[in-house]
């Protein structure tokens, strides 16, 4: 189970996280909405300790990890895996290598970084790898270079890479935002399998429609704090407009105009 405790993130006077507190047992998939700059992104930063609280603390599990250091740390990244709106592949490179790079934090001593910087991966992890390929329908692009697939099927990769660090939970920051919707439904279909395999999942979403399909719990953030905690179908437009101010089809156009340059540049 996850526990996020009066979780903080302060840049000078703007406060990007401001007091959060959830807890979220294990294998709910959890949509995080809210108007840019809500402070969806930097949540799930602090979770993953991309970024350091200013207050407040992260527990899985029982255990703390809002101070761990070193190994300790690549330990909690690699049991909490988490997946960006650019994909974050490494284009010249071939579709199985990108997916082997979750092995990566797996390894340990001197000789495995050495074999790593080479690609030896072993025999087992590429059977690991070309079977999560095979999962969401992507075998068939093992031996292409990143740079040669749509932006859904990137993003799946993308997916696949988090699967072989066997994580526990996976933090997805707006996964579907750069995609038209066809390849955004494939995605998200895809993280509801995973989710259905056990795997919590936090993800954050501009579309309400989409959250509400999707996930079993909603939770919607304002000034970086949270305004809203509850089941998707409580989160009608009557209370979206009670808590941003706008109605449901504004808040829709506000972030879709925000994202559109992204959606181009990977069109």
């Amino acid at each position: 189970m996850l526990h996020i405790e009066g979780l903080s993130r302060h840049y000078g006077a703007v406060r990007a996280v401001d007091g959060v507190t959830l807890a979220v047992p294990a294998g709910q998939m959890v949509g995080i909405i809210g108007r840019s700059g809500a402070g969806k992104s930097t949540l799930l930063r602090l979770i993953n300790r991309m970024a350091e609280p200013s207050a407040g603390r992260v527990v899985f599990d029982g255990h703390d990890v809002s101070g761990l250091r070193g190994q300790a740390l690549r330990d909690w990244r690699m049991g909490c895996a988490m997946i960006f709106q650019q994909f974050n592949l490494v284009q010249r490179l071939d579709v199985l290598t990108n997916v082997l790079v979750g092995r990566l934090n797996h390894r340990r001593g001197v000789a495995a970084r050495i074999g790593s910087l080479f690609a030896r991966f072993s025999a087992e992890e590429r059977a690991m790898a070309l079977a999560a390929l095979e999962r969401f329908d992507l075998l068939g692009t093992a031996l292409q270079r990143a740079d040669t697939l749509s932006g859904g099927q990137q993003q799946r990769v993308a997916i696949c890479r988090a699967l072989l660090q066997e994580p526990k939970l996976l933090l997805a920051d707006e996964p579907i935002a750069s995609l038209d919707p066809r390849n955004a439904r494939t995605v998200m279909d895809a993280l509801a399998q995973v989710n259905r395999e056990g795997i919590t999942v936090l993800v954050n979403l501009h579309h309400l429609d989409t959250a509400r399909e999707y996930c079993t719990r909603i939770v919607a953030m304002q000034q970086g704090r949270v305004v809203f905690d509850g089941l998707p179908a409580e989160l009608d437009a009557r209370r979206v407009q009670d808590i941003y101010g706008i109605t449901e089809d504004e808040f829709t156009a506000e972030a879709e105009a925000a994202f559109a340059p992204a959606r181009m540049a990977f069109a």
